[in-house]
């Protein structure tokens, strides 16, 4: 990020005491407040994001695959609004993320959410690796948790909130797929709110990898690591915190302290919505047999898996997904307002 020093009032509302801070904390080597980070130039933000940003007010990132590819229109666009209206409930700006004709957009207006979930699978699934084709091509992009942080962090927003991250695939031992969220999570200042790693993937392993790689994993007031559909994984967090406080008081001074890299913030799924876990289960597993059986590999899985899960359950298991990303947006916005006051007080 570029620090800027605002040259009068006009140009950022930056008293000369609050000049002489920044300056101080450039000398200092101290990570500057997001008021003064300028957006990428490539980054189109809403006017209610970029005044959110310049204000150092709370702003989430969402993702925009759970739009294009996890479900069909109009569902697709009725969810990603009820996600955006807990954001804004709880007290922060919400700034989906997406690439529509070669334009990067953080933060999107009801017509271009609109185009977004009509155009559904239509839709490039954006991974980082894919970036700067889908935008040099001027073609339209949904974005996947890797993608997502690294956009988001090009724009200033420290949390971003998602249903589950990816990880490694069960059988990763012969096939290394390993997902491309886990190395962004170890590059990319991005704090991740998720209910875990989806419930497909080998946890254990995934745990491993995100170990090796230095990602603090965070249990929210849990000790388990939670695996998105249920709340308990058999495996445990190696962290615990138990308020949005304490999570951003953490992620402020690991800004403070330099340390390069993201943070899994992993919030079980609501116990009401728990009970459905056995019969997900069960249907996760017949789903993965029919992978293998079918050859279907790489980008594909995900998509497959969990439309073919929610063909068993009988609409159960997308009824569980949708509850758990409005439960990890209000969670993760309550941590955004948090971390606002905490960058506020340090000014």
């Amino acid at each position: 990020f570029e620090a800027r020093v605002p040259r009068s009032s006009s140009e950022g509302g930056v008293d000369s005491k609050a000049n002489a801070r920044l300056l101080s904390d450039v000398s200092t080597s101290a990570p500057l407040p997001s008021l003064f980070r300028r957006p990428h130039p490539m980054v189109s933000l809403t006017n209610e994001v970029a005044t959110a940003l310049r204000r150092n007010e709370p702003v989430v990132a969402l993702e925009s695959t759970i739009i294009s590819h996890g479900m069909p229109y109009p569902q697709n666009v009725e969810t990603a609004r009820r996600v955006e209206e807990t954001v804004r409930k709880h007290g922060g700006v919400p700034a989906t993320v997406a690439i529509l004709e070669g334009k990067i957009h953080v933060g999107l207006t009801t017509e271009q959410l609109e185009k977004l979930g009509k155009l559904g699978t239509k839709c490039h699934k954006c991974s980082r690796r894919d970036l700067a084709l889908i935008v040099a091509q001027k073609g339209n992009g949904a974005t996947t948790v890797a993608a997502t942080m690294y956009i988001a962090s090009l724009a200033g927003i420290r949390v971003f909130v998602t249903g589950g991250i990816g990880g490694a695939h069960r059988g990763v031992e012969k096939t290394l797929d390993i997902s491309a969220d886990l190395t962004e999570l170890a590059r990319t200042n991005v704090a991740v709110v998720c209910a875990g790693a989806k419930s497909i993937l080998d946890i254990p392993k995934t745990l491993e990898v995100l170990e090796t790689a230095g990602v603090p994993v965070i249990g929210f007031g849990v000790s388990e690591f939670p695996a998105f559909f249920s709340r308990n994984s058999g495996s445990q967090a190696p962290l615990q915190i138990n308020s949005e406080r304490e999570v951003a008081s953490f992620l402020h001074a690991s800004d403070k302290l330099s340390i390069q890299g993201g943070a899994v913030i992993a919030v079980p799924i609501p116990m009401d919505q728990a009970g459905n876990a056995s019969r997900i289960g069960e249907a996760t597993k017949k789903a993965l047999a029919e992978t293998i059986e079918k050859k279907i590999e790489g980008r594909n899985i995900t998509p497959y898996l969990l439309e073919r899960i929610n063909q068993l359950t009988e609409g159960h298991s997308l009824s569980a997904n949708i509850n758990l990303v409005l439960n990890n947006a209000k969670v993760g916005t309550r941590i955004a307002v948090e971390l606002s006051k905490l960058r506020r007080q340090a000014q």
